[in-house]
């Protein structure tokens, strides 16, 4: 009954149309930031940090951006950790080759370097689509691996395509503690999520649904399927190569191709498939679990006292994923984000039966 709507009345339509109408909604949402940006810091240990919080945080930024594309557009994507490989190469070349370039600058541009190969890779989408599409996009990954393996002079002149960054400064604060890595982490984490959930609101967004649930209809209604597939395709790069930026700048440190391989593309994918296609919210919940699983599974049955060793651990990882894929497939599309929106309906109509 506390999370009961009764009595909160609209009188405009901007206050119709926000991005939380419930009050207890937006209450909880500014908790939760505050929560984050303030106590967490001071209460979280560096284990926690480096394992759980900065992962988390960073690859539900690539899963959102994927989730724009696969989840909103409905073009399905293998090529997303080839993008976040180019987003992180060419913030590294800008920062290497340019004196004074600011580091959010350098990871912005990378974006928009990774923007740039996600729309060239994007235009097959034009004319083919499923499972087609997914190997034109496969391509893109395979093509990245190459680039920065054989292609010195964008590895600044690596022979093993390894490189590394130190001493990440943005505006003489220097990001050195993991707490502060973290911190810089969910800042770029809450913005762009905050710009996603506005542009699927947008009329662009709802291009995107209608080409993703039925695109001859929506191009006989006049949106134009060029603009809104390749528009999907930019945005979702974007956000993936900042992404990558700051997977090999924040988390890694030092990196190599192999950081970004086909697994990194896989690993996405399972995130939006498990968390909900079509969801915000969806891409949180798929980082979650499979950054807390592996570290489930190597943690409880040693305090359980069955302690496993780490290679079946990480064949278990793979066998409840693929059994976790197939069960959301067939029994809920939409993922836990579903779910959750389940549980908060029944919420907000308990003690009723419905």
């Amino acid at each position: 009954m506390l999370y009961r709507e009764n009595g909160q009345f609209k009188t405009s339509y901007r206050a119709d149309q926000q991005i939380f109408p419930i009050t207890q909604d937006r209450v909880l949402i500014l908790a939760l930031l505050a929560f984050a940006f303030i106590a967490v810091p001071f209460l979280a240990s560096e284990y926690f940090f480096r394992a759980i919080l900065i992962p988390f945080l960073i690859l539900s930024l690539a899963a959102l951006g994927l989730n724009i594309l696969v989840g909103y557009c409905g073009q399905i994507s293998l090529g997303t950790g080839g993008f976040m490989a180019v987003g992180a190469y060419a913030a590294y070349n800008l920062l290497v080759r340019i004196d004074g370039m600011p580091l959010i600058v350098a990871i912005l541009l990378g974006g928009v370097f990774s923007m740039g190969i996600g729309v060239l890779f994007g235009i097959p989408s034009l004319r083919i689509k499923g499972m087609y599409l997914a190997v034109a996009t496969l391509a893109a990954q395979f093509f990245c691996d190459w680039a920065f393996l054989r292609i010195k002079w964008l590895t600044n002149d690596s022979s093993s395509g390894s490189v590394s960054v130190a001493g990440l400064n943005v505006l003489g604060w220097k990001i050195d503690s993991p707490a502060e890595k973290y911190l810089f982490c969910l800042g770029f984490l809450v913005v762009f999520a905050l710009l996603a959930k506005n542009l699927v609101r947008s009329h662009i967004g709802r291009e995107w649904m209608a080409i993703r649930d039925m695109d001859v209809a929506a191009s006989v209604i006049g949106i134009r399927p060029v603009y809104a597939k390749l528009t999907a395709f930019a945005v979702s790069s974007f956000i993936v190569g900042v992404a990558g930026a700051l997977w090999a700048f924040v988390y890694l440190g030092s990196w190599e191709p192999a950081a970004f391989n086909i697994n990194r593309s896989f690993d996405l994918l399972f995130m939006v498939i498990i968390g909900g296609l079509g969801s915000i919210m969806g891409s949180f919940f798929g980082a979650a679990f499979i950054v807390m699983l592996p570290i489930f599974l190597d943690n409880v049955p040693r305090m359980l006292g069955m302690p496993i060793d780490t290679a079946l651990a990480s064949h278990l990882t793979f066998m409840i994923f693929g059994s976790l894929i197939v069960f959301f497939l067939i029994v809920e599309p939409h993922g836990l984000a579903r779910l959750w929106s389940v549980g908060k309906e029944k919420l907000r109509l308990w003690p009723f039966p419905h």
